[in-house]
């Protein structure tokens, strides 16, 4: 089943057929381990595809733009489901980097962070490096979350790191994306608390393992 799903939902993407992806969506709404599901075994790799059709001009960038509009939209009709009743007093900010235009990757890990009930700040896409860094002073979060998609972008993102260490050496940084995919690990390495997370399950024995330390 979950194949089909996944398979429907990328026509619907490619198509901009809105309704016929909401209503695959609407299949795992019924708990929180569903929606996570939805996420990493529908939605991500769907996406994924969708950039792989467009690095290597099988699509347009018009395509692409609307297949990521349709996602984002369909994941918007999720929240009332995501959202937590139970809060937390972690905060956590995230964003994409700087020049980087995709943010539906970093909005499901926000969505995560939702579930667990942490307040989360979610700035979208090509937020200025500046920016972000005055943002995170103003809200003094927990956690940092960033993303990028594309691999060229990976010294934008070292840059990023080397700001945000200067000024918070402290605070865990987490980073992922699908340019992760072709590399980069090791930018990540060289900073202290500085983690590249692949999926939204790592993602949650993060979580899981930074509130049992915090008690």
């Amino acid at each position: 089943m979950d194949k089909e799903d996944k398979e429907i939902f990328l026509e619907a993407l490619l198509k901009g057929n809105r309704e016929k992806g909401s209503a695959i969506a609407t299949k795992y709404v019924s708990s929180h381990d569903d929606i996570k599901k939805f996420y990493e075994d529908i939605v991500k790799p769907s996406l994924y595809k969708i950039g792989e059709m467009w690095e290597y001009n099988i699509i347009t960038v018009a395509a692409e733009h609307l297949a990521t509009a349709v996602s984002e939209s369909i994941m918007n009709e999720l929240y009332e489901h995501v959202i937590s009743l139970e809060r937390t007093p972690y905060k956590i900010v995230l964003g994409s980097i700087e020049e980087e235009q995709h943010q539906v990757g970093i909005k499901m890990i926000a969505d995560i962070f939702e579930m667990h009930g942490w307040d989360t700040y979610f700035l979208g896409s090509n937020t200025p490096t500046n920016d972000f860094i005055s943002f995170i002073e103003e809200i003094n979060p927990d956690i940092i979350a960033l993303s990028l998609s594309i691999y060229t972008h990976i010294p934008i993102f070292e840059r990023m790191i080397n700001q945000i260490r200067r000024q918070y050496p402290e605070i865990p940084i987490i980073a992922g994306g699908q340019a992760f995919n072709h590399g980069g690990q090791e930018i990540a390495d060289k900073y202290d608390n500085t983690i590249v997370i692949s999926n939204i399950y790592d993602t949650e024995k993060f979580i899981k393992k930074f509130e049992d330390e915090d008690k």
